[in-house]
């Protein structure tokens, strides 16, 4: 549980550090990108073991129907990580699209997943979504821009999630989680 807990708070850490200390992060200049980078890496595969390898109490049992709104909201947050990236209709009405897609992503697998390592993971990168859309838009306000949108770019948007969504599915499935009732 120590490798599991120590990743998310190296995440969010390492992500918060830039808001919470505006002026250090400054003074590292473009060398803390790298370091920046290297903390996030060491994090993910700390919460990747630490989940894989993490024992503890079950808080709940989740409903088996509950998969559909899990599935509902990966989808949306794989298309929400999709739209991030270019302009689309969505990103124009949701401010911080990449946050929300994590909190809604989040959401999904605390749903059903009522372990303890669940709540350290899900919930803590919950809580790191959430407080950096607050910080942020304490410091840099809500963003605002009105482009025109592409209605093709929308359509590649909408089946690079599905795909990217399917490979997600097939990652899991191979790693003996199950996305499926």
């Amino acid at each position: 549980m120590g490798l599991l807990i120590a990743g998310v708070l190296l995440w969010s850490g390492a992500h918060l550090f830039k808001r919470v200390f505006p002026e250090r992060r400054a003074k590292l200049g473009s060398a803390g990108r790298g370091a920046v980078a290297i903390v996030l890496a060491a994090s993910l595969v700390l919460m990747f073991l630490g989940y894989r390898h993490a024992t503890g109490p079950a808080l709940w049992i989740a409903d088996p129907s509950l998969m559909i709104v899990t599935n509902g909201l990966a989808l949306f947050a794989v298309y929400l990580m999709a739209a991030s990236v270019g302009v689309t209709w969505i990103t124009q009405k949701l401010p911080h699209p990449q946050l929300t897609a994590v909190k809604a992503w989040a959401i999904g697998h605390l749903l059903i997943n009522g372990t303890f390592a669940s709540v350290v993971l899900f919930g803590g990168l919950l809580v790191w979504a959430t407080l950096s859309v607050i910080l942020i838009n304490r410091q840099d306000g809500r963003p605002s821009s009105v482009v025109t949108i592409s209605p093709g770019k929308e359509v590649v948007t909408g089946v690079a999630a599905v795909l990217a969504f399917g490979l997600i599915a097939f990652i899991h499935i191979a790693l003996g989680y199950p996305v499926l009732v």
